[in-house]
């Protein structure tokens, strides 16, 4: 496997959301990679695939910019590039959520569960203060068709903007869980966090990296299945591995 796939946003002021984007293109077009960008006042969302080589050109200097040069990146390899064509887009939000109390910008981030620390509340059914965990899953019913966390909360949803009015009748079945929201790659879950400690669920907390960051760091402890993924992969395994990936 010969191609890196790479994953990663991070929320911080982007004072020229457009210049960005025209800088990313310019550099990944250099790079001979292809997926999607999308800038936005409020951060990066990246999802790119190419030669190891193109891939070190392009994050380079993202690294050597200040306001990404924390940002988490996470990786996976497959045969061939998964996304057809280069897309970078400008848009209000990284990931559209058009609710004020969940704008990383505006509060302090919600707390957060380190992968390793998550595997080990599965184990025991209860966090580290012996309360009930709840896993909320805060993806599209298509995305948990292939896979979620063994006995993860799931909503019928079909857009993320659905979760609040979707989740409304669990809350008070939630009211003595520790929450844990997740996704793919956390940038869902760390909004739906912030939003709902906002509305006075202040028992919930989101899962750092997601659940690519969760597989690359512990594997598949208490997940059934894959993960879906936006590209041709179509999903991943604990083990990151596609569930397409077709060297012809």
């Amino acid at each position: 496997m010969d191609i890196i796939n790479i994953a990663a946003y991070h929320f911080v002021p982007v004072a020229d959301p457009t210049a960005l984007a025209d800088d990313l293109r310019d550099g990944a077009q250099q790079a001979g990679l292809f997926g999607t960008v999308l800038v936005s006042p409020e951060g990066l969302n990246l999802f790119l695939a190419g030669p190891a080589a193109g891939i070190e050109a392009f994050m380079s200097p993202l690294r050597e910019d200040s306001r990404f040069a924390a940002m988490p990146v996470k990786t996976s390899r497959s045969r061939r590039n998964p996304f057809a064509r280069l897309k970078v887009k400008v848009k209000p939000e990284i990931i559209a959520w058009r609710r004020e109390d969940g704008a990383p910008l505006a509060h302090p981030r919600a707390p957060a569960v380190a992968p390793v620390d998550l595997a080990r509340w599965i184990e025991q059914g209860s966090d580290d203060d012996g309360r009930r965990l709840v896993l909320l899953d805060t993806r599209n019913r298509e995305e948990v068709g292939y896979g979620t966390f063994r006995g993860a909360l799931t909503l019928p949803i079909d857009n993320f903007t659905e979760l609040p009015e979707a989740l409304a009748v669990h809350r008070d079945a939630l009211a003595d869980a520790t929450v844990v929201s997740f996704c793919t790659g956390g940038i869902r879950c760390e909004k739906a966090a912030l939003s709902l400690r906002a509305e006075g669920m202040d028992n919930v907390l989101q899962l750092d990296g997601g659940i690519l960051g969760y597989f690359e760091q512990v594997g598949g402890a208490g997940y059934d299945g894959r993960c879906f993924v936006f590209d041709e992969r179509v999903a991943l395994d604990a083990a990151l591995q596609p569930l397409v990936d077709d060297a012809d």
